[in-house]
């Protein structure tokens, strides 16, 4: 089921959100960026840099900036028939700079119920 990602009607990228955990409210999948993500793609590499991918020790500091940064987005999810979705956490995974072949991808909490009745 393809899902939209928009800042402010700008259409960030696409994910079918092919993996869920109903009972937490979590889908996620990978993530194909559209020309929007580029006006994004600064927040969500703030997370990458503050919790390296090698497991060493995260940034308290740089976690806390991502936080705010990527909150104050607003971003909306939309499912494929172009409902937005009520949600309260949207995040992107792009380790794209310390690994070329690791696919990005969206995680999202989704706290429409009507939403995982349709998924069930």
């Amino acid at each position: 089921m393809p899902h939209t990602l928009r800042l402010h009607g700008v259409i960030v990228g696409h994910s079918d959100l092919e993996n869920v955990e109903s009972e937490l409210g979590r889908a996620w999948g990978i993530f194909r960026p559209a020309e929007g993500y580029e006006l994004v793609r600064p927040v969500f590499r703030l997370f990458a840099r503050a919790v390296p991918q090698d497991g060493s020790a995260r940034n308290a500091a740089g976690l806390e900036r991502y936080y705010k940064a990527r909150d104050a987005l607003n971003l909306e999810l939309q499912d494929g028939g172009g409902r937005t979705l009520r949600t309260s956490a949207i995040h992107i995974v792009d380790y794209s700079v310390e690994s070329a072949e690791t696919p990005l991808r969206l995680d999202v909490l989704i706290k429409d119920e009507a939403y995982w009745e349709s998924r069930v």
